[in-house]
């Protein structure tokens, strides 16, 4: 009985059958993907996906650029400094502060660590900002500091993939691909949501971090390469030329567009449309990635070195990408877990490494951002997927200072994209243990993220296997500090 049945029956999945009986919007936006560059005349046009009832809000941000520290810094060290925790330094935490407490590494009871690092006001704010980032202390008046972070994960992939999906279990769709989906692309011959990476490796939540979920894939991040090919995959075979190439790719895709009527599957139509625009990109990415065309002052201002892979060389990327109209960048800069297990490790030798490493271009990008208007209507967010405790993990008897992972309270910063410039919100208490006024979590984060860019986070929404799901899942609630 099961060969009589028609192909299109056949090829149908029962996931695709929930998927198709719910695509609604998102599926009549991403068929039309393709066709952006035509009905503009060659112009890309903002195209989203999300209904009129999520776009709530006047967008006070078009674009976002979120600078992820993988691997947790230190807020006590950075961002929260602690007389209390210096007056203290050396002797047991009380009691009734970790009675009871599940840590990632730390064993018996721990001694309280003060930060060897020396805190200064800046700016007409008064923002307190740690030595160890002297560029960033410069911009101190445009920041929104949240010393009131908190998050329900303490290990690194799940807490990374929390942070970026608002599930800390793999399978949901990232906020960069909710925003792509929720808001469209201004630039059809680029991705809606590029990811770029730095640091030691690739961050624990590996590429579930910036993947599209139950979304179509059109809406996962994109990784670029800040030295070689930009985006693997996309430059042609040897011995094959453009035309060649573009005949190829029209081809497969009216094979395609066949199968698609016959099969209805939507991810055929996300291929068709990743076939289209790897094509585009071979003309697009190449002048986009040179960064050798800046001049001599950027580099200075970034620290950057053409054709060198770093951090510095991804925050130049990020703004050439966003004035070209990309709509969500993410850099990753991996290596922040600064446990004291060895030397290297440690607080007192890698921490300042890392603020090295980051400082000045983070610094170069939201004075570039300033200088060329773009900061009012671009939202950078700063921060990892959970704080450091404040005590010396001392693992195995280790005499280097160190901190364990600390989901109970750390430090973020927000800048332009609408936030109110030059506050600190929240508090911790006197050792920097738990938030004490002020408390946000994740799905707070998010909600705020998302109405910053007009959207209200309880309506964007995507039926999947017979519910709406949504970044904040059944949580969330805007904070209102952090909005101008």
């Amino acid at each position: 009985m099961t060969g009589s049945k028609p192909p299109s029956l056949r090829g149908i999945t029962r996931r695709h059958f929930f998927e198709q009986s719910a695509f609604g919007i998102g599926g009549l936006a991403l068929a039309s993907l393709i066709d952006d560059v035509v009905l503009a005349g060659g112009q890309a046009q903002p195209r989203g996906n999300a209904s009129d009832a999520a776009r709530a809000f006047a967008p006070k941000a078009k674009r976002v650029i979120y600078l992820f520290m993988a691997g947790a810094p230190s807020q006590i060290d950075l961002f929260d400094p602690k007389p209390t925790l210096t007056k203290h330094d050396g002797q047991d935490i009380p009691d009734e502060l970790v009675k009871g407490e599940r840590f990632a590494f730390i064993k018996g009871k721990p001694k309280l660590l003060a930060s060897p690092f020396q805190f200064k006001s800046h700016g007409q704010s008064g923002a307190q900002i740690s030595e160890l980032l002297p560029n960033l202390a410069k911009v101190a008046d445009d920041l929104t500091i949240i010393r009131s972070m908190r998050t329900t994960q303490f290990n690194h992939a799940p807490a990374q993939i929390f942070m970026n999906t608002g599930h800390q279990v793999i399978g949901r769709p990232s906020l960069g691909s909710w925003l792509s989906y929720g808001l469209g692309t201004e630039n059809s011959d680029l991705p809606g949501f590029v990811v770029l990476l730095s640091g030691e490796n690739n961050p624990d939540g590996g590429k579930s971090c910036w993947g599209s979920g139950f979304l179509p894939t059109v809406h996962q991040g994109v990784e670029f390469r800040s030295s070689g090919e930009p985006v693997l995959f996309v430059s042609n075979p040897e011995g094959v030329d453009s035309d060649v190439r573009h005949r190829s790719i029209a081809a497969i895709n009216d094979l395609n567009r066949i199968n698609s009527l016959d099969v209805g599957d939507p991810e055929i139509k996300t291929r068709i449309s990743a076939y289209e625009l790897a094509y585009r990109m071979q003309t697009s990415v190449p002048e986009l990635t040179d960064l050798s065309k800046e001049p001599a002052s950027i580099h200075e201002l970034y620290g950057t070195e053409p054709g060198k892979a770093s951090f510095a060389n991804n925050c130049l990327l990020a703004r050439r990408l966003v004035e070209r109209g990309v709509r969500f960048v993410q850099l990753y800069h991996r290596g922040w877990d600064t446990h004291g297990a060895s030397f290297g490790e440690d607080i007192v030798e890698k921490l300042p490494h890392l603020c090295r490493e980051t400082d000045r271009p983070v610094y170069g990008l939201l004075t570039d951002l300033k200088q060329r208007g773009l900061l009012d209507d671009t939202l950078v967010v700063w921060g990892g997927e959970f704080g450091r405790t404040p005590m010396n993990e001392a693992r195995n008897g280790s005499k280097f200072l160190g901190r364990d992972h600390h989901p109970r309270a750390f430090t973020m910063w927000l800048a332009g994209g609408g936030t109110r410039p030059g506050v600190t919100i929240g508090r911790t208490d006197d050792l920097g243990y738990n938030v004490v006024e002020d408390p946000i979590d994740v799905h707070d984060l998010h909600a705020t993220m998302l109405q910053l860019l007009g959207i209200d986070h309880e309506k964007l929404t995507y039926r999947f296997q017979g519910r709406d799901f949504r970044l904040t899942d059944v949580h969330g609630k805007t904070v209102a500090k952090v909005m101008a």
